[in-house]
């Protein structure tokens, strides 16, 4: 070995099916190509300036030191208010709430908490791409069942379901977890309460636990209602609840979120999070503690990006683009198949290459969320943006 150049040791890779993700890619080769990026799903408009105020006013009255491992007390407790004033659900803000850095912690730290080598844990694809490594690196084994692709007379997907003959062949004594997503990131997709009535009747007789990943929650549009599993009494029982503050609140770069879960599972949940990242960012916890006093923060939400949604999807109808029911989030689904152009018939990841490259416009595949990509001929565009930039986007894409 050369004394000048010492070798690094080699070691078995925890995640060798793991690399750099797909949103990455396509927001890189955005940037490479000047693209209008409607591929990475965060806003590209400011928060509330009276956020960033309340943020400031706890740096400068000294909240810069760590926070309770659990949390901030008033943070906890305004949680706790506005899932029992949405869900009528209550939960214990000292036992049952916990703060997280954002999201996708959460999701890490409750399946780390429960899930052990050898128990199966239920995903429904397209999934959201934490899942699966998570999963692993808890020593489970992910088991995934589809999204049920509806498609019209031509052949081409137009919407998604529910596959529930599959999900009950899932799950089984050796089902740990079984994760949900609503609403659902990349398809739009809700579930309504005879769904989550129908989960019950599949885990009723089991000891499968829930993670429900609701950042989305406050994006349901067209005067429907986000159907919380913490809304379901049997189901709350045994569930873990995700959501997350940089999404309500357009600071997706702050990584603040929140879990809710029974006391029983949050006493485990929380032995994993003190030594994952102990605590959260002390000023952006008190500051989103005052503003989360003014529900109308929040309540506003839906017709914000509805307003978006109506002005993207009405320009997407000038294109040959195909619109798939977009009831919630802030994605757009459109198939692509149908395009009057040889590029129609690519995969999707190779459609969505071309498409920034050449048309300027980036966006992600649908398929990127399969472990083994299924081909729908989906793609999904990101509408979480201002009106020009979506105008701009628009103009380009009606070239097709």
């Amino acid at each position: 070995m050369d004394q000048n150049h010492p070798l690094t040791p080699a070691f078995p890779s925890r995640l060798p099916e793991v690399g750099t993700t797909v949103f990455s890619v396509m927001s890189a080769l955005a940037a490479k190509h000047q693209a209008i990026n409607l591929g990475q799903g965060f806003p590209d408009f400011p928060c509330d300036r009276e956020l960033i105020s309340q943020v400031n006013k706890a740096m400068l009255a000294d909240h810069n030191q760590y926070p309770p491992m659990i949390g901030v007390a008033e943070l906890r407790q305004g949680v706790s208010q506005k899932i029992s004033m949405l869900y009528g659900h209550h939960y214990d803000p000292d036992g049952e709430i916990t703060i997280t850095a954002g999201g996708t912690q959460g999701i890490l730290t409750a399946i780390l908490s429960c899930v052990s080598p050898g128990d199966e844990v239920v995903i429904i694809e397209p999934a959201y791409d934490s899942y699966r490594p998570s999963i692993e690196l808890a020593g489970g084994k992910t088991v995934a069942v589809s999204l049920t692709a509806n498609c019209d007379e031509q052949g081409s997907v137009n919407s998604y379901s529910i596959p529930w003959d599959e999900l009950a062949k899932a799950i089984n004594p050796k089902t740990r977890l079984i994760i949900i997503n609503t609403p659902h990131n990349p398809t739009g997709m809700v579930w309504q309460k005879s769904d989550l009535d129908r989960l019950a009747s599949l885990v009723r007789s089991t000891n499968a636990l829930i993670l429900s990943d609701e950042v989305y929650e406050h994006m349901v549009f067209d005067g429907l209602n986000h159907m919380s599993i913490a809304s379901h009494s049997e189901l709350a029982a045994r569930s873990f609840v995700i959501s997350s503050f940089g999404k309500t609140y357009h600071v997706t770069g702050w990584k603040v979120g929140y879990v809710a879960a029974p006391a029983a599972m949050m006493k485990e949940f929380r032995k994993v999070h003190q030594f994952n990242v102990f605590t959260v960012n002390t000023p952006m916890q008190y500051g989103l503690a005052e503003y989360l006093k003014n529900a109308d923060h929040y309540l506003a939400l839906p017709s914000f990006y509805q307003a978006k949604r109506d002005f993207f999807s009405k320009g997407l109808e000038r294109t040959g683009f195909k619109l798939l029911p977009a009831p919630a989030t802030y994605f757009q689904c459109v198939n692509y198949t149908k395009l009057n152009i040889p590029q129609a018939k690519m995969s999707e990841a190779d459609f969505c290459s071309w498409l920034t490259t050449e048309v300027g416009v980036a966006a992600i595949p649908v398929s990127a969320f399969y472990a083994k990509p299924v081909e729908s001929g989906v793609i999904r565009f990101c509408f979480a943006k201002e009106e020009k930039t979506l105008s701009a986007a628009l103009e380009r894409l009606q070239t097709l």
